[in-house]
């Protein structure tokens, strides 16, 4: 148990003032925070409530929990609104209790939800099935917070009984229940949000963010690897700061090493946006709305607080949880992990700063049935493809956004068969059944921008079968026989036919190693990826979401392309 002072310039977020003060800790917790004169303050910095990540799905990082939170400390993060919705959905509660389990071997706050969309269409295979039954069994541990985001929102709109059961056993337990309705507005969303719906982290645009506020639901903005809503929403902290919370969603391990929620504070109150409000909404509205055991800076809470810099870069100095702190500024000590191979990104944004969170050993869970592929697997017929007057349907992506459009351009046709066409930056994509043996399903996609190679993952949100874009049959079934090889990861093949490969042994999702060192191999397999012509900001990350069918408008699932606006397949 740790008994310690700090005098230091306290941020008091309640009362909206800074002031001078010594804060006493105990047992763990915060025994006093008293008033004191300014020449007594003997700690460099701003103490101030931790940032908190109000709806993250850790999986995306790569990373299992515990290394998560090794990288997350450093940037003042202490807990998380996690929802392990990837995870079960390849390996159902076996794959929620690893992510629990896992995260309680560190000091970090991981608040994990009950995923309600397992799967989350079905027009998709996942590798696990989660009934009203299993999701109210969840909710009634405590080490479930909340229902996670309800991404059937047609279901919700025609009362589907499956899900309707999955909201009242969320009701009934007293845990909120997070939305998932990207573009609902006006009778629709106010349908959708009095079913019980509390939270969305899908509003791309100001309006539709607004018309939903106006319905009584509050809104997570969310600034991930991919998905980038924040310039969009970010006028809404101080236009509703009771309201607002700040999320990544999903964050890959080199996004992650460069900062996190500590990076959206910074560009909020660089926009002239209130202190105050800003704070409120990383580090208090979530304690509040998830009723979660973080300490926020009131006497008779847990010590987790930090202490950072200033109030305009938020470099973060110290991380406590529970009273312990997080960090050292000692890099010869022996407590202080040793990351030989860490990025230079990290190197430059921690300067003289180690986590002292360690980490853990894991035994890998997973579930993969795949054999290799051959290049006439992939292979597109003419007569394959929906086409009229040689127009096909392609899949726009977008970078920043995880919304695609539907185009319909002319075919590129090489001996009876639909081939990529690089000068136009069409290109092929896969997807391939991991569960079990089936048809490799097909389609064009734009934007993606390689001149050669392909690049392959099964992070592919939200099954998790393997997704691939490439230039020709030959690289596309070398990256993707690579992945399958390694039972998991995500890989790149050049020109030369070189191969980079990052597996991911924990359900093709995550790696056990440490978690520096795969913030540095996804550097370099995202930097091969872009060598081959992508101006994408992440490349793999646009990736996984090219199969997520509850994003419209245009998307391959392993059964076939689907519109996401009538919800059916094309």
């Amino acid at each position: 148990m740790s008994t310690f002072n700090l005098a230091v310039q306290l941020v008091d977020i309640y009362q909206r003032r800074i002031y001078p003060a010594k804060v006493s800790i105990q047992n763990n917790c915060i025994v006093s925070i008293e008033s004191i004169d300014e020449s007594a303050v003997n700690t460099a910095g701003f103490l101030m409530p931790g940032f908190i990540d109000s709806h993250v799905h850790i999986e995306s990082s790569m990373l299992i929990p515990s290394e998560f939170a090794r990288i997350a400390v450093m940037h003042g993060t202490v807990g998380t609104v996690s929802d392990p919705h990837e995870i079960a959905n390849v390996c159902g509660i076996e794959g929620i209790e690893f992510m629990i389990n896992n995260g309680k071997q560190v000091p970090f706050k991981f608040n994990f939800g009950a995923p309600s969309c397992v799967p989350a269409t079905v027009f998709e295979t996942a590798g696990a099935a989660l009934d009203s039954k299993d999701v109210e069994a969840l909710l009634a541990s405590d080490d479930i917070m909340y229902l996670s985001e309800m991404m059937n929102f047609p279901g919700v709109l025609h009362s589907d009984p499956e899900v309707m059961k999955k909201i009242a056993a969320a009701h009934r337990a007293g845990k909120p229940v997070d939305g998932h309705a990207p573009g609902l507005t006006g009778a629709s969303a106010k349908q959708y949000i009095e079913a019980g719906i509390s939270t969305d982290h899908e509003c791309f645009t100001l309006e539709e963010a607004v018309d939903k506020l106006s319905y009584g639901m509050k809104i997570i903005i969310r600034e991930g690897s991919a998905a980038k809503n924040f310039e969009a929403l970010a006028e809404l902290i101080d236009d509703h700061p009771n309201m607002i919370m700040l999320c990544s969603d999903d964050k890959h391990p080199d996004s992650l090493v460069e900062g996190h929620i500590n990076q959206l504070c910074a560009r909020a109150v660089a926009k002239g946006l209130d202190v105050f409000n800003v704070l409120k909404a990383a580090c208090i509205n979530p304690v509040k709305h998830y009723n979660l055991n973080i300490g926020t800076l009131r006497v008779g809470d847990p010590a987790d607080f930090i202490i950072v810099e200033d109030l305009t870069h938020f470099k973060v100095l110290q991380t406590y949880i529970d009273g312990q702190a997080l960090l050292s500024t000692d890099l010869d000590s022996d407590s202080a992990l040793s990351t030989p191979s860490a990025p230079s990104a990290l190197n430059a944004t921690t300067s003289r700063k180690k986590s002292l969170i360690k980490s853990v050993p894991a035994t890998p869970i997973n579930q993969f049935t795949c054999a290799p592929v051959n290049e006439i697997d992939l292979s597109m017929p003419v007569s394959s493809y929906p086409n009229s007057d040689g127009l096909i349907p392609v899949i726009e992506a977008l970078d920043g956004q995880l919304i695609t459009n539907k185009l319909y351009l002319p075919a590129t046709i090489v001996d009876d068969c639909l081939v990529s066409n690089t000068a136009d930056d069409i290109l092929k994509m896969v997807v391939v059944n991991r569960y079990h043996m089936a048809p490799v399903a097909k389609s064009f996609i734009k934007n993606f921008g390689f001149r050669t190679g392909a690049i392959a993952s099964t992070v592919a949100h939200d099954s998790h079968n393997i997704v691939a874009v490439g230039t020709t049959d030959e690289a596309l079934a070398a990256a993707i026989n690579a992945v399958i090889a390694a039972e998991g990861g995500i890989s790149c093949v050049d020109s030369h036919n070189q191969t980079l490969v990052l597996p991911l042994p924990v359900a093709g999702l995550m790696s056990t190693e440490d978690g520096f060192l795969v913030a540095e191999q996804y550097t370099a397999i995202d930097t091969m990826a872009k060598s081959l012509g992508s101006s994408l900001s992440a490349p793999f990350m646009t990736l996984s979401f090219m199969a997520l069918l509850v994003i419209p408008h245009l998307k391959l699932s392993d059964k076939g392309i689907f519109d996401g606006d009538r919800f059916e397949f094309l």
